[in-house]
Formats: structure tokens, C-alpha cells, sequence
């Protein structure tokens, strides 16, 4: 199959390794004999043993410089970000070093050794008015990191880098000592009966982490450039989200209150009605996400070892 071919010793290069999303590509990549691997992130050491591993700031350009023409990628994955979207409000400088600078050094360096750059964005680029949103939908964030992300997208594009800006939404899934998640922070509070409050009016279609690995994996098989929408395959609000997990885990749904985000009080506005429609995925690199239910199995077979 010539897809297998094109594999054949490719060498890619995961910036943010050590975060979830990074995790699970270093995981999906790390036993394949057709892939040369390089692990880089700010941490002093890597989550995963047997992979070459990189520190790396993003924001010092000598430094990118200096792993990327080491390594000579054919692929520079860029799960590296400033994600605290409420930090983002007040801690302006860094985030924008670290979500624009960092990537726009990533890109020049990504197209100094003719690398295809793949860049995670988000659906936080959009007001969430009118979700949920495909790839030609004209971008308006309503908060600072949706600007910063949008701001990269944009770095990237300028760049002169072949590019594929992977957006999505709502990552959540297993991973070695990495902040909590949606559902293990759902999962954790109720299991120490403890109440919580969650939002109603906030909608989207969460992305169950080795979707997104799968979805990046078949971009790079498929040699795709562009703009690509990689998110889950049920649009709901994070308060039905919460029920369903407190279900299938046998959890008490009592313990979940309804609120709208204006009760939550949070430094950041966040875009209510979004999500990312995947048609696009689906088409061309035949997307097919996980359902909900099979994500929780997943997550309830991994818990022990990770939780």
C-alpha cells in the first residue's frame, strides 16, 4: 500500500511532547520502525522512557534552531501552547511569547529545513455565536488565547512553511502526570463526593485525545495542507457531558449542578455555541471519530495506571 511507503523513515519531531495531546503521539509513533522520533518540551525530562527527548523553549529562537536543524524533520507537530485561557486574560506577555513567538519560530525554522509544520489550534478563534464551525467560518475570539491562537494561525500561514493547522476542541483523555481534564476533574470530584458546578449554556463536541493522534496521523499519510477540523463525533454542553460521564462510571449525578457561565464568573469570556464540524476530515482522510460511550471504556480501562 503506498501509504505504508510514504512512511517509510520519516522523521518527526513533537514539540509539547511531555502534554496530552504530545503524549499519545509519542506513544502512537514511538514503536513504529518506519519513524525516526524526537520528543521535545519545556520540562527538564520526559513523561516517556525510550524516546530521544529534547528540552526545548519555543520562545528562544536560537534554540529551535538549534534542535530542529539538528534533526532535519520531515514533520514538526506542534502541541506546545500557553492553554490556561483564564491565566491568558492577565498574563498577556507570556502568552503571546509563548502561543505567537514560539510558533512563529517553529515555522521559520520548519521551513528553513523544508519540514510539513502541523499546528494545533483551537475552536476558542471563534465567538461562539453560531457554532458549531467548519473551516471556512470567518474567526472573531472573544478572548485573549483565542487571539494568541488565532494570531499563530495566522504566524504559520505567513510563514511560507507547509502548514496543516489541525483545529480542535475539548481534548480530553489518559495521560501520565499532566493537569487534569474534564473528565478525570468530573470523574475525581464526584468519586470524593464533592459538588460541582457546571455550565449549561457552554456547547461543543469534546475530542477524545487518540482521535486527535489518528486524525494527525492520517493528515501526514495523506500529505495534506491546510485547514482541518479533528474534534468529537456528539455536539453537547458540558453539563450533559458531566452527566454522562457520572453514568457510565456509576457516579452520584446529584452532585452536578446547572449553571450558565455568567455564574462561573470566569476572567476569560468564553465562546458558548461552538464546536468544530468535521465533514472536511471525514471526507478527504476518512476521519471517523470514537463514540462517547467507547472513549469512557477506554478512559475506565487506563484509569488505574494514570489516575
Amino acid at each position: 500500500m503506498y501509504l505504508a511507503e510514504e512512511l517509510i523513515r520519516k522523521r518527526i519531531v513533537i514539540i509539547g511532547s511531555n502534554g496530552l495531546l504530545g503524549q499519545h503521539l509519542v506513544n502512537f509513533y514511538k514503536n513504529n520502525p518506519r519513524i525516526e522520533l524526537l520528543a521535545a518540551s519545556a520540562s527538564d525530562n520526559s513523561c516517556i522512557d525510550g524516546v530521544p527527548y529534547k528540552k526545548l523553549d519555543i520562545t528562544n529562537k536560537n534554540k529551535v534552531r538549534e534542535v530542529l536543524l539538528n534533526f532535519f524533520p520531515d514533520v514538526v507537530i506542534n502541541a506546545a501552547a500557553y492553554t490556561d485561557v483564564d491565566a491568558c486574560e492577565t498574563d498577556r506577555e507570556i502568552s503571546w511569547k509563548i502561543n505567537v513567538g514560539g510558533t512563529e519560530n517553529l515555522a521559520l525554522y520548519s521551513w528553513t529545513v523544508d519540514a510539513l509544520m502541523i499546528h494545533i489550534s483551537s475552536d476558542y478563534i471563534f465567538d461562539g455565536k453560531s457554532g458549531p464551525y467548519s473551516e471556512d467560518d470567518k474567526p472573531c475570539p472573544i478572548n485573549y488565547y483565542g487571539r494568541t491562537k488565532l494570531a499563530a494561525e495566522n504566524t504559520v500561514r505567513a510563514s511560507g512553511v507547509r502548514y496543516c493547522i489541525v483545529r480542535t476542541n475539548v481534548l480530553y483523555g489518559s495521560a501520565k502526570n499532566n493537569k487534569t481534564d474534564f473528565v478525570k476533574w468530573v470523574i475525581k470530584s464526584l468519586k470524593s463526593k464533592k459538588q460541582i458546578n457546571v455550565v449549561t449554556d457552554q456547547i461543543n463536541n469534546p475530542t477524545f485525545v487518540d482521535d486527535a493522534v489518528n486524525g494527525i496521523n492520517k493528515l501526514i499519510e495523506f500529505k495534506k495542507e491546510g485547514i482541518y477540523n479533528i474534534a468529537g463525533g456528539e455536539l453537547l454542553s458540558r453539563f450533559d457531558f458531566a452527566k454522562k460521564i457520572a453514568q457510565f462510571f456509576d457516579l452520584d449525578e446529584s452532585l452536578i449542578k446547572p449553571i450558565d457561565s455568567k455564574q462561573l464568573k470566569q476572567a476569560a469570556p468564553r465562546p458558548l455555541k461552538s464546536g468544530l464540524i468535521t465533514l472536511k476530515a471525514q471526507s478527504e482522510i476518512a476521519y471517523r471519530p470514537t463514540s462517547l460511550l467507547n472513549t469512557l471504556k477506554r478512559i475506565k480501562k487506563d484509569m488505574n495506571n494514570v489516575m
